[in-house]
Order: structure tokens, then sequence, then C-alpha cells
């Protein structure tokens, strides 16, 4: 079977970023599956562009993963047209890359940004092959609640496009139990759940990330750490005055680790708030989250208050309790639930600064009880989001759709 991914924000391993579509991709291959990826070479994390041509850059990536980056529009940090043209630009230049790929058997489209779904199923219908639609947020809604999307006439054409991708997709999937609800009244007619998970291999609990801690002079520091985007959705303001009203307690330290749109202007803000204990870092290549965690004592995720991401299944806190450290969780809804089942960590309110401080300092104060939720939480991911499982569960879609297809 040879299946052809269409996605702009497609990381590898050795990169910043979300790299659920590698884990998968290499598990497949290691089924006897080949996968062709067709994508940016811009970051979607950095903004930066990768090394090399900025088009028609061919690589094999580990594990036999095949990638395509083509000419991508590098924008994505300016305004939002600026961002529209950058996605329109790589759904054009990969549909023209696409036609090039030889034998394909499944056209796999994933959304966000929802424009390269339409590729995918233009692609698999020009070669009458099964379209997968994958979602992993629910756009446009979450841009409507943010305030990026105000426009009408632009929020009914997304939502025209985001109909007609659910109603013409072969099987959507989607990434939370939180989404399902909303594509089907949206127009899907088939939905498997395959929920963002870890690939716990590519962590271990034991270790303490001595390196790490040595080399960013973290000794004697009990190390709360954020990795990940540093965007508008992310409310990391919240976490400075965290850290603000924790100013003196002299070992506890908050580390955010990424970047984003937002982050140079986080980073002034932490400057004119006098904070002390904060510190940012550049983003980590997921072969490197190994050790950033490992140095962590605990691990922060957070999302503003707005009532669309309860429904979401955030990628780095299943990555957290696979390293095995607790976790502080200012998002409510369908991920708390996973946590809380788990005792896995300290759930907060979204946007309340307060709580989410007394959480850092209670672990501080408790860091025995702070390995015990590590322990169970990596426990409750090995046994019901482990990435391999859920790569199974892809993989056995993938096929059942084909057989369909004849």
């Amino acid at each position: 079977m040879h299946i052809l991914l269409i996605h702009q924000a497609f990381a590898s391993l050795d990169e910043p970023g979300g790299t659920r579509h590698h884990e998968l991709s290499r598990y497949l291959v290691g089924r006897g599956q080949r996968v062709t990826v067709i994508a940016s070479p811009v970051s979607y994390l950095t903004g930066a562009a990768r090394g090399g041509p900025p088009e028609s850059k061919h690589e094999l990536v580990e594990d036999g993963v095949e990638v395509q980056r083509v000419y991508t529009y590098a924008a994505l940090h300016r305004s939002f047209v600026h961002r529209v043209i950058s996605f329109i630009s790589f759904m054009l230049s990969s549909f023209v890359a696409g036609l090039r790929v030889q034998e394909v058997d499944l056209l796999w489209g994933t959304s966000p940004p929802i424009f390269q779904g339409l590729t995918a199923w233009a692609l698999a219908r020009l070669r009458g092959v099964p379209f997968l639609f994958e979602v992993r947020d629910l756009w446009p809604a979450f841009a409507v609640a943010v305030g990026v999307l105000q426009q009408p006439a632009l929020i009914f054409a997304a939502e025209m496009v985001e109909r007609f991708l659910y109603r013409r997709a072969d099987v959507v999937v989607v990434n939370s139990p939180g989404f399902i609800a909303h594509v089907l009244a949206h127009g899907a007619r088939k939905v498997v759940l395959v929920p963002n998970g870890s690939d716990t291999r590519m962590f271990d609990p034991q270790t303490d990330g001595s390196d790490f801690r040595r080399v960013h002079n973290l000794e004697d520091k009990y190390v709360a750490i954020y990795a990940g985007a540093h965007g508008m959705s992310n409310d990391l303001e919240v976490l400075l005055e965290a850290a603000r009203l924790l100013q003196a307690r002299e070992d506890i330290l908050i580390l955010l680790v990424g970047d984003g749109k937002e982050k140079s202007a986080l980073m002034s803000r932490a400057q004119a708030m006098g904070l002390t204990n904060v510190r940012f870092l550049p983003p980590v290549a997921k072969v490197g989250m190994r050790e950033a965690l490992a140095a962590a004592d605990a691990c922060i995720a957070i999302l503003k208050p707005v009532a669309m991401y309860k429904t979401v299944y955030p990628n780095k806190v299943f990555d957290y309790m696979a390293a095995g450290r607790p976790v502080i969780l200012a998002i409510d809804g369908v991920i708390r639930e996973v946590v809380e089942k788990a005792g896995a960590g300290i759930p907060v309110p979204p946007g309340d600064a307060r709580a989410l401080g007394e959480a850092i300092e209670s672990l501080a104060d408790d860091r025995l009880a702070g390995k015990a939720m590590g322990r169970r939480g990596r426990k409750y991911v090995e046994e019901h989001f482990d990435r391999t499982t859920l790569a199974e569960k892809l993989l056995a879609t993938m096929q059942a759709l084909i057989q369909a297809k004849g």
C-alpha cells in the first residue's frame, strides 16, 4: 500500500514541532507500507525555512518515510492575510507535486490548515483512490472562538470548505473524542477516533536530565516546564502572572521551551515584570525532548479559557505523562478527564493564574506526591495511549478503505 500524505506542517523527529505524523508514518513503513509526504520547507512552529533549496527537496527521513518539500510562501508568523497566502501557496504547489507521485493507493489529508485538505481530495478523486481526512483541530471553529477569524464572509466560506471535505471524505479521522459530535453535525459520514498519544519508547521516566540541567544552569531548582507553541491560544500571559505570584520562592523556576508568534512579546513582558524565576529556551527537536522533560520536576499544559478547547487532546500532555512527570493542567474538558482518571497531575481552572501558581507550589512542597503522579501517568499512557497501538488502528482503517474500494 502506497499512502500519500499532504501535510504543510509535517515535522520529523529531528525538528521542533508536533511529530504525530512522522511517528505514525514510520510505524506504517515498519509494517511494510510505503508513505510519501508532501510538506512545506518552512517550520510551522518557528516560521523559519529549513536548510537547502526552498522547493522540490526530496528526503528520506528516519525509517524510510519519503518527504518532498515544495514551495511555500514563508510568512506564517506575520498577519492573518499573509498566513492565508502561505496556506494557499502550499495548497497549489502540493497539488502539482502530488500529480507526479506514482502508484498511490490512498490520499491522507489533514487539517489545519484546511486548504491542504482540498489538495488531498482533488488528488484522490483524480486517481480514483480513497480519501482519508484527518481533523487535528476544529477549524474554522477554533479560529472564530479566539477571534482570529471575524469577517462573516470568510467564516461562511471556511465553513463551506469544512462541510465539503467532511461530506466527501471516505472516512474522517479525529484525534480527540471531543471532535466527534462536531464533525458528524457538519457532514461527516463515517468517523474513526485515532487519538493523540505518545511513543513511550522515546521517554525514560528513570532519567533525571542532569546534562540538560547542567547545561542550562538548573541545578537546585524545582523546574516546571512548558514545552510547545508560544501562540495566542496558549495563554502564556497567565503563566507569567503565576510566576509573578511565585517570585518569593527562589527554589522554583518556570522554563518555557519552544517558539511561536507571541514569543518575543512574552519575553518582553517577562522582562518588564521583572521576573527572575522565568527563563525562555529555543524549541527542542522531538529527539531532544526526552532529555528536556527528564530535567523537569513538573510539566505545564495551558490553553485560553475558551469553550471550544474543552474538546482537545493536546499531544504535549501525553508526552508529559510518558516522561513520568506530573501534569499541571490549565485546560478543561476531555483532556482533564484523562489526567484525572489517570491520577497524573493537578487540574486548575483555565485563566486562573493564582490557582496555577498554587499548583506549582504544592508540587514543589510535596515532591513525593508529584513522583507518584508521574508514575501513574506513565502507566496510563502505556495502557491506553501508546502510539504503536494507535498507529495499528490507523493502519486497519486505511486497509479497510482500500478493500472497500476494491
